[in-house]
Parts: C-alpha cells; sequence; structure tokens
C-alpha cells in the first residue's frame, strides 16, 4: 500500500511504500543465494573428482594395500601396474577405441552437417516427414534395438568387425548431430546465402565456405558428444566384438578379472588409461561445448 506524507520543510508530498525492501536485505539475500549456489557446485565438484582421485591412488597401490589401506596414500607407488596394464592389452584395446571413436565422429560430422544443411535451407512436407524420423531416432533405446542389430549385421557378415560398432555408433548419433546443428544452422542469417549466390557461389560453396566456418562452437559440441558415446559405449562392443584383438577398452577391461584374483591395481590403471583421453578432451574444449549447447538451442 501506498500513502502520501508531507515534508516539513517543503509544502510537497512523498509517495513512501511500507512494504518496500531495504537494499541491505536484499544484498545480503543475493550473497546468501550465490554462496548457497556455490556450495552446491563445490559439493557436485567433489562427488565428481574425489572418485577419480581414489582411483588414481588405489592404481598405485599392491593388491594387499588397496584391502587393508583402502584411504591412504601407497606406502609404494607402484607405477609399474600402468606399464603391466599396457602390455598386457590395453594398448590394443585404446588403439581400438581410437580409431572406431575417429572414424566415428568423421562420419557423424560429415553426415550430420550435411543433412543439417538441407533440413535448414529447405521447407516441403517430405523435410517436415524427414524432421518427424529424425525425432524418432532419438527416442530409440540401443537395448531395444540389440538384437534386430545383431541379426542385420551378421546376414552383412560385419559381425567381429570394426564397422560393426562403427556403423552403429554413427546410426544412433547422428539424430542427435543434426537436431543440432539444423538448429544452429537456422541462426545463421539469410542474407549471407543470397549475398554468396549473387557473388556465384554453389550450394556446396555455401555449405563449406559459410555454414562450416560459422558453426564452429556446435561442431566441436557434436566432436565431443559424440567422441564420449563412442569411446564409452559398452553394450554393442560386447556383443558385436568376440575377437580379443579388436574389442575396445569397455568391453577390454572384462578381460582383466579373473574368477579367483582380480589384480585390482593393474585393473585400476587400466581404467584410468581409459579416462584420461574424455577428460583431457572436455578440460580442452568445455568452453566450445558450453557455447556450441547454448547457441544450437536457439531456434528449432
Amino acid at each position: 500500500m501506498i500513502r502520501m506524507i508531507k515534508t516539513n520543510t517543503k509544502e510537497e508530498y512523498l509517495q513512501v511504500d511500507p512494504e518496500k525492501k531495504p537494499m541491505i536485505s536484499r544484498k545480503l539475500s543475493g550473497r546468501v543465494s550465490k554462496y548457497t549456489v556455490l556450495l552446491g557446485l563445490l559439493l557436485f565438484a567433489f562427488l565428481i573428482i574425489y572418485p577419480l582421485y581414489w582411483m588414481f591412488i588405489s592404481s598405485m597401490k599392491s593388491y594387499d594395500e588397496i584391502y587393508n589401506n583402502v584411504w591412504g596414500l601407497p606406502s609404494v607407488w607402484h607405477v609399474e601396474n600402468y606399464l603391466t596394464a599396457w602390455s598386457m592389452g590395453i594398448s590394443s584395446y585404446f588403439f581400438n577405441s581410437l580409431f572406431v571413436t575417429a572414424v566415428t565422429i568423421l562420419l557423424v560430422v560429415i553426415i550430420g552437417s550435411m543433412a543439417a544443411f538441407t533440413l535448414s535451407r529447405y521447407k516441403s512436407k517430405w523435410i517436415d516427414a524427414a524432421l518427424i524420423f529424425i525425432i524418432g531416432g532419438l527416442m530409440m533405446n540401443p537395448q531395444v534395438a540389440l538384437i534386430p542389430l545383431f541379426e542385420l549385421l551378421t546376414w552383412l557378415d560385419l559381425i567381429n568387425t570394426r564397422w560393426a560398432l562403427i556403423l552403429t555408433y554413427v546410426a544412433f548419433r547422428l539424430p542427435l548431430a543434426i537436431i543440432l546443428l539444423r538448429a544452429f544452422f537456422l541462426s545463421i542469417p539469410r542474407e549471407l546465402e543470397e549475398s554468396a549466390i549473387i557473388d556465384g557461389c554453389t550450394e556446396f560453396g555455401i555449405y563449406t565456405k559459410i555454414y562450416l566456418p560459422m558453426s564452429i562452437p556446435i561442431l566441436v559440441t557434436t566432436f565431443v558428444l559424440t567422441a564420449f558415446f563412442a569411446w564409452n559405449e559398452f553394450l554393442f562392443a560386447t556383443v558385436f566384438i568376440d575377437s580379443d584383438v579388436l574389442k575396445t577398452i569397455p568391453s577390454g577391461l572384462m578381460n582383466f578379472r579373473d574368477a579367483l584374483r582380480t589384480d585390482w591395481g593393474v585393473l585400476l590403471a587400466g581404467m584410468v588409461i581409459a579416462s584420461i583421453p574424455m577428460i583431457i578432451l572436455l578440460i580442452l574444449l568445455q568452453k566450445y561445448l558450453v557455447r556450441g549447447l547454448a547457441e544450437g538451442s536457439v531456434k528449432g
């Protein structure tokens, strides 16, 4: 409620709002909210970082020390656990994962960007039908498609080959990549295309010289999301690959287990080796990842 009061010095009235909060109270409330959010973020960071720290520390311990000194630092730092893990097959699994992930990323970025370019430039009932089909692909659960995919890959004679994983990963990552890229492409001004056409640029030239250079953030986002999926995928890598020579890291680490005794130090060393590439990738490209996701959600 606003009431009028008369001042003592001048014949004038001031409007006073009794319900208005004092400035100090609002500042205090803002600081409390800020510190609460900061505390929550610190707690969340601790929940993520501490398991990685424990895994790294335990990978340097002996078998007995992992059980007898779970939370402490190693009395002797067994760096040889990493050499043992590398020589026991992690090297093969590492390069298999690297090859599968690299080819998957290449195909997803190329095919996804071309499809998104087409879907963002033209409008028709077929374009709308294609978008619905792609959105349906986002809803497909990998576990549901496991048996049909196995039958299809067996018929194509691709079981126990790297292409069984690559083609499957590409199929499951393309819908998300196309949706993200198309949303970003829609935010690019049409005037740039019209100027390029007047200058004699072809459709492919517009795609390579205008859209791709301006879409670096969302392309990097697609790169990171695809890499993370392909590097860590376990189900298809276990079912479609039987040969130890072709196994990727997630399924290959299962070979480190033994029915009676598992050398946990070596196993944890292998897990650290498997985690390092994705950790480095996220650290180096995190700003592009956040920017790409933010800008890619402008239009849809």
